[in-house]
């Protein structure tokens, strides 16, 4: 039999979609000000980023806050994401921007290299910044170095389709038509910006951290979900291991059966991985 990866892989992330995005009560706010990120702050102890994934905000998390307590856990929001205007983001380059504003609140905040865990889109954000060293160590949450990848193709050959796809969506009335009655079906991205998540795709479709790998120096987690089915899940497994394999401290744990929403979809095994990936911190 031979397997589809580029099928299947659609298929594993459509189980999960977007989760429904909710308040989280007793936040405290930081005196942090930027207009390309909002972050809300919750817990006392060792500190804790975490990065939700395109048009999600802060309420994937909830769960798993409450689950693995003891550690102040700041929540980055992407502003044009869940409700949030999308001001800066709105034009212009925006993954590197925003791992860039990251790096700022961290030092502004005077996080030395805290734990920083990201969600599909948050993941290629979590990577970039322990590339760069502002991150003690990352957890990466069912995204792939190579964003295409996902789709099972490569930044070379998806990033020109991206970019096609990209301009249809936000170009034309059609198309932002179409892709407003995506947004509409999906839940969690009430409220997200259309042009800021075309953006989003196009870039993360051109990104590939692959080549970069092997100068990550920090313990790096990386969780993926892989459907009930055993030759999907040992294509999936197979594709995520020589996607990483360059890292030489990396750890890949396949969880599932889940969606591409792995924290919704398998709640204890998310939790029980994070409280192990925190320990050493």
């Amino acid at each position: 039999m031979t397997i589809d990866i580029k099928t299947t892989r659609r298929a594993v992330l459509g189980g999960g979609a977007l989760l429904a995005i909710s308040a989280i009560p007793g936040f405290a706010a930081t005196p942090f000000a930027s207009r390309r990120i909002a972050v809300t702050v919750r817990g006392t102890g060792r500190d804790v980023l975490l990065i939700p994934g395109l048009a999600s905000g802060p309420g994937i998390w909830n769960g798993a806050i409450t689950s693995v307590s003891g550690y102040r856990y700041h929540l980055v929001q992407v502003r044009g994401f869940a409700g949030l205007p999308p001001d800066l983001n709105k034009t212009g380059p925006l993954i590197a921007p925003l791992a860039d504003e990251i790096a700022r609140y961290m030092s502004s905040m005077g996080l030395a290299r805290p734990a920083v865990v990201g969600h599909s889109m948050g993941g290629t954000l979590a990577m970039m910044l322990a590339l760069r060293g502002a991150a003690g160590r990352a957890m990466v949450i069912d995204m792939l170095p190579e964003g295409a990848g996902m789709i099972g193709g490569t930044a070379s050959g998806m990033g020109y389709l991206a970019d096609q796809l990209g301009q249809y969506f936000t170009g034309t009335k059609a198309g932002r038509d179409m892709f407003a009655e995506m947004l509409a079906r999906q839940p969690g991205a009430k409220g997200s910006d259309p042009d800021v998540i075309a953006k989003a795709l196009t870039e993360l479709a051109h990104t590939d951290l692959g080549p970069q790998l092997g100068k990550l120096a920090v313990p790096l987690r990386v969780l993926y979900a892989v459907p009930s089915d055993a030759r999907i899940r040992a294509s999936l497994v197979q594709q995520f291991r020589a996607a990483y394999a360059a890292a030489r401290n990396a750890v890949l744990t396949p969880i599932g059966p889940s969606g591409h929403m792995v924290m919704a979809d398998q709640p204890k095994l998310f939790t029980a991985a994070l409280s192990d990936f925190l320990k050493g911190i």
